[in-house]
């Protein structure tokens, strides 16, 4: 088993900034990619960005390429969103998950490919 613990959530205007944490414990060593997910009231999971821990490649979601970034530190089982230049529309609960296995990072563009997921951390973006 593996657990996920999100922090770094709040209350910001737009054009600011966050990081989100992700520290992960267990059985770590089982995890080959974590990825970050959002969903907002009334609509659907929806992929942010993710990182395969063994080369550190990474894919986004276009709605947030160029203004968030994914990092992992290993020494830390912990995987970080840094979210710059936020607007009103990145409002939402911000979701960690860990794919154990193996596979390549666009895999884990897909939410089917996690086996655990964090708590979620409340992201709220005002105009």
């Amino acid at each position: 088993q593996v657990q996920l613990v999100e922090s770094g959530g709040g209350l910001v205007q737009a054009g600011d900034s966050l990081r989100l944490a992700c520290a992960a414990s267990g059985r770590t060593l089982d995890i080959f990619g974590t990825g970050w997910f959002r969903q907002s009231p009334g609509k659907e999971r929806e992929f942010v960005a993710a990182i395969r821990w063994n080369g550190a490649s990474t894919t986004y979601a276009d709605s947030v390429k160029g203004r968030f970034t994914i990092s992992g530190d290993g020494a830390k089982n912990t995987v970080y969103l840094q979210m710059n230049n936020l607007k009103p529309e990145d409002t939402a609960v911000y979701y960690c998950a860990a794919a154990a296995g193996y596979g390549s990072v666009y895999l884990l563009r897909s939410a089917d490919q996690y086996n655990y997921w964090g708590q979620g951390t409340q992201v709220t973006v005002s105009s």
